[in-house]
């Protein structure tokens, strides 16, 4: 199936990178964080991916043009630095569609622009790129197809340590729970979708706003409940997180390195 990644927005809560970079590109270990995500796709066989660009497209086309496979592989430096031997590659057998949405156009505004690169596509998969998870996805993707539904998004338990609270008119507190414990769960990013989603979608709307309250009222959108580990890079904080995930070695999303010895940390 064909992936398209929503990598072209401001990232203004990452300001400290994305004034620079965008934020797809906001470094986790030596790789952007757009990279860890294509390559999770790329470990399951997804591997024809459609870049909705904006912010600073320039920076990613740049970086897959430019793309060094030594960085993340091991090889052999022969004839004084002449020849170099990789003994694995990345992203040899990846097509990359690079597509600029414009600057500032909403999620729903992106995938429309890319209508036309998922002509013939059935079924397709989306995220929007800033997101990692452990998440199996031929199990996500076979629990939509036995299904009856357009659309589908993993439900991920919420990680924010927020209490909601109800509150009379006068402002005297009802009762108060922790987040994680009423049962809610929160859109994780990782969609699966089929070609009919275009018919529930008008132009200029957000994707998760009107066309899946649409999908919702005629019974057609799905959540795929998941309790494993799902993490999402919106600000400074949730990227030191991830990033002390990844120096202290073998970080939870990356799959694609369970079978493989221990990763040392970088120094």
């Amino acid at each position: 199936m064909k992936v398209v990644l929503f990598c072209g927005g401001l990232g203004m809560r990452l300001r400290e990178f994305s004034e620079a970079i965008p934020k797809p590109m906001v470094p986790l270990g030596y790789r952007p964080i757009l990279w860890h995500v294509m390559r999770y796709y790329a470990h399951f066989g997804h591997k024809d991916f459609i870049l909705c660009l904006g912010h600073k497209a320039d920076v990613i086309k740049s970086y897959f043009r430019n793309y060094d496979e030594t960085i993340s592989n091991d090889f052999i430096l022969a004839e004084g630095g002449q020849r170099v031997e990789l003994l694995a590659k990345d992203i040899q057998d990846w097509r990359i569609t690079f597509v600029d949405t414009g600057v500032n156009a909403s999620i729903g505004q992106r995938l429309m622009a890319v209508r036309p690169f998922l002509e013939g596509e059935p079924t397709f998969l989306a995220n929007y790129g800033d997101g990692l998870s452990d998440l199996r996805l031929p199990d996500m993707i076979d629990y939509f197809e036995a299904r009856d539904a357009v659309a589908c998004f993993v439900g991920v338990q919420p990680t924010s340590s927020f209490h909601l609270v109800d509150c009379a008119a006068d402002g005297r507190v009802k009762s108060i729970r922790h987040i994680k414990d009423i049962g809610l769960r929160v859109n994780g990013g990782f969609f699966v979708l089929r070609q009919e989603i275009f018919d529930y979608m008008e132009e200029g709307e957000e994707l998760v706003e009107q066309p899946f309250e649409r999908l919702a009222a005629a019974g057609k959108l799905l959540a795929y409940p998941f309790n494993g580990f799902w993490a999402c890079m919106d600000t400074f904080k949730e990227r030191q997180l991830l990033e002390d995930m990844y120096t202290r070695g073998h970080p939870p999303w990356e799959v694609w390195a369970r079978n493989s010895g221990p990763r040392a940390p970088e120094k």
